[in-house]
């Protein structure tokens, strides 16, 4: 194999590599309320002043929910995958979720790039404000790597990962929820690693021989 420079690869993180963050927490406290996600809901600012406010109204911190981070496992074959796509091309995780519950998992991806937003929290802990790096960045990423003239494959599942696929050269979506699915026909449906790294190959044009 050889690396291809020119290629970037942009993948979401949650239903791709580790499994949805905001349903795991649901589980774990047992609030049904915080199992939507933008799998549910494409109006993102919406979803998450009604996510703090049940934490707030729960008593849930913000080290409550890192304790629950701390444990939850990658999806089986997520790491040798990853190790994987970085062994042949540049990959860069996009996620609209935040660098305060994602240390543990990026650490289990063995910590490839990772573009995410930040939170602020009150006096007692509680998530008192979500600050996005910038409106918009999953798409304003892929547009800005192409600029630097790369090629970008982008790889998403939920509402919010459309318009970076859209800017993409190649837009993927893995394992999507069925409305996500059959209102953006356009992309192809991957289910699997296996066919993850078929398609990815057939894009960079590399094969094992």
């Amino acid at each position: 194999m050889f690396l291809l420079f020119m290629f970037i690869i942009c993948c979401d993180l949650e239903g791709i590599f580790v499994p949805e963050i905001w349903i795991k927490l649901a589980e774990a406290t047992g609030i049904d309320e915080l199992k939507l996600t933008t799998r549910d809901e494409p109006d993102y600012d919406k979803l998450m002043k009604n996510r703090l406010k049940i934490l707030r109204e729960k008593h849930i911190t913000l080290k409550n929910i890192q304790k629950i981070t701390e444990e939850m496992d990658l999806l089986t074959g997520a790491k040798e995958f990853m190790s994987w796509i970085r062994s042949v091309s540049q990959v860069v995780v996009l996620t609209d979720n935040y660098e305060e519950f994602l240390n543990s998992l990026l650490k289990k991806l063995d910590y490839p790039l990772c573009f995410c937003h930040h939170l602020e929290t009150d006096e007692k802990g509680f998530i008192s404000k979500y600050r996005l790096i910038t409106k918009d960045m999953k798409r304003k990423a892929v547009q800005s790597f192409k600029n630097l003239n790369y090629d970008v494959i982008a790889v998403g599942d939920s509402y919010n990962d459309i318009k970076m696929l859209k800017e993409a050269k190649h837009g993927f979506l893995f394992r999507p929820p069925n409305n996500v699915k059959e209102e953006f026909p356009e992309f192809p449906v991957i289910n699997e690693y296996s066919e993850f790294r078929k398609l990815l190959e057939n894009h960079l044009g590399i094969s094992e021989n």
